[in-house]
């Protein structure tokens, strides 16, 4: 099992997604930014590092939004995704195809990777009690 942090940032009433590159696995799907922790990093010491690498951001961490087990054909990972905010730097695409910012209502529009449907799902279902 791959443990995988990722983060939900806000800006306003949207939040932050990207799009993979072409040339890696599940190319051009949506995700969360984040990516693996490595050995001796917290998760959040992962996301960290894995937002300055691949937006060029500082981010502050918070708390844990949702925590899921998903299984591709080639992997199995836990995916804990935290809520987090911009502390420093505007976001770049060092890694990713795209970035777009969009309101729960929008995610129909785009097609994300499957371990991050049921995120996606919450997400939606906390918009519609707000």
């Amino acid at each position: 099992m791959v443990e995988v942090v990722a983060a939900l940032i806000w800006q306003g009433d949207k939040f932050m997604i990207c799009q993979r590159p072409a040339h890696k696995a599940r190319g051009l799907l949506w995700e969360f930014v984040g990516g693996k922790v490595e050995q001796g990093e917290t998760k959040e010491q992962a996301l960290i590092r894995e937002c300055k690498e691949e937006l060029d951001v500082f981010l502050s961490v918070g708390d844990v939004f949702m925590d899921i087990v998903h299984e591709y054909p080639d992997l199995t990972v836990h995916l804990t995704l935290f809520n987090a905010t911009i502390a420093n730097g505007e976001p770049q695409k060092l890694e990713h195809n795209d970035i777009k910012w969009i309101t729960p209502r929008e995610i129909p529009n785009y097609d994300f990777c499957p371990a991050d449907e049921e995120i996606l799902d919450t997400i939606i279902r906390l918009a519609k009690t707000k």
